[in-house]
């Protein structure tokens, strides 16, 4: 076995590790919530482990996994009850190498209401596509949950919201994908901000308690 084949895999599974502290500072994971999956090859990904705690986690939690069948090639840890989701990702879009899934705040609250986002012309569209999809809803871990991404999955969409079930996010580069999902939250921000202010208008009443919602919200970058 060709020594640099362990070196490339171990610096995806740190990778990872690295990406979970990026995003947890970032205020896009937290705790266990959330997972993230990269690609090695056509056959092979590595997924974050089951409830592992991003901070403490180590590459050698992170499990390897066959695209296939799901089964653990490498990893001392469980791998995420999410990794069918991913896998059908990686599957369904050869062209995407990192796919994250979050409980990111803002755009979790948009995932609640359950509509589709569109996305304005300009950067915001390459990054995340001319639209937001909505997933329908179903438990999570399921093969129910990962069938419906599945059938929402389209080569032009970089992210989804999954109905009461947080976002998922991806792209052909580590950095596509992490720029996807602070985009995703900086629309998000923008279409509740218009919500409220919307509701406001027609609400005079209500008009004081809901723009200090707004306040809550973080600033946008569009």
């Amino acid at each position: 076995m060709n020594p640099n084949h362990f070196m490339n895999i171990l610096i995806i599974r740190r990778r990872i590790v690295e990406l979970c502290i990026e995003l947890s500072r970032r205020g896009h994971l937290a705790g266990t919530g959330g997972n993230i999956a990269l690609r090695i090859d056509a056959d092979r990904f590595a997924v974050t482990p089951s409830a592992t705690d991003y901070l403490t986690m180590s590459a050698e939690d992170v499990c390897v996994l066959r695209l296939s069948d799901l089964s653990v090639l490498e990893g001392r840890r469980t791998p995420s009850v999410e990794s069918g989701l991913h896998a059908r990702v990686l599957q369904a879009r050869p062209d995407v190498i990192c796919s994250i899934h979050t409980h990111q705040p803002v755009a979790s609250a948009c995932a609640l209401i359950g509509r589709e986002l569109a996305v304005p012309p300009g950067r915001l569209r390459e990054s995340l596509g001319a639209r937001v999809p909505v997933v329908g809803y179903a438990p999570s871990g399921t093969w129910w949950l990962s069938s419906r991404l599945s059938r929402a999955l389209r080569p032009d969409s970089h992210a989804y919201l999954m109905l009461n079930h947080g976002v998922l996010c991806c792209g052909p580069t580590v950095d596509d994908a992490v720029q996807a999902v602070e985009d995703l939250e900086s629309l998000c921000s923008t279409h509740l901000k218009h919500l409220i202010e919307t509701r406001a208008a027609r609400e005079p009443g209500a008009s004081a308690a809901l723009r200090q919602v707004t306040r809550l919200l973080p600033a946008t970058r569009i």
